[in-house]
């Protein structure tokens, strides 16, 4: 395993550069199908090969751009919203991820929140107690539903 060290500012800056410009040059690829799921850190690299492993099996382009340190990582999924077929695999491959996180110990968010499309998820991770103990706090603070409503949890 190779870590990138560097005392040099200028150094440095062309190596944050990189990292800056890594999503864009996967976007030249196509449309991206982009989240956030995060693993322990000795997790990081099964889950660096599950993706790999998923990528292969739906013919997707999948890049993992990751913040390391933290185990945080961005999956990004290249696929034609045009085209049905490759995106029901980009689906797929989303939730595999989604699965393959949760079974390493980590989370199906590391950065951005679970959200609409990640919602599906959320008892997977948390389990019936913690969904049924956020639903009474919503009620709760909530009770019109008038604070995103539809989005349910």
């Amino acid at each position: 395993t190779e870590v990138f060290m560097t005392d040099d500012p200028d150094e440095g800056e062309a190596f944050v550069a990189a990292r800056r410009f890594a999503i864009p040059a996967v976007e030249a690829k196509g449309p991206l199908l982009l989240e956030d799921v995060g693993v322990p850190l000795p997790a990081l690299a099964d889950l660096v090969a599950g993706v790999e492993e998923i990528a292969a099996k739906h013919e997707l382009l999948i890049s993992v751009i990751a913040h390391a340190g933290d185990g945080n990582t961005h999956p990004l999924i290249v696929h034609d919203p045009n085209d049905a077929e490759n995106t029901r695999r980009a689906n797929l491959a989303f939730g595999e991820i989604m699965d393959l996180a949760v079974s390493l110990g980590g989370t199906i968010t590391g950065e951005h929140g679970v959200g609409r499309l990640k919602r599906p998820w959320l008892a997977g991770q948390l389990g019936p107690e913690a969904m049924e103990l956020n639903r009474r706090i919503k009620a709760a603070l909530d009770p019109d539903n008038i604070l995103n409503p539809g989005a349910g949890i």
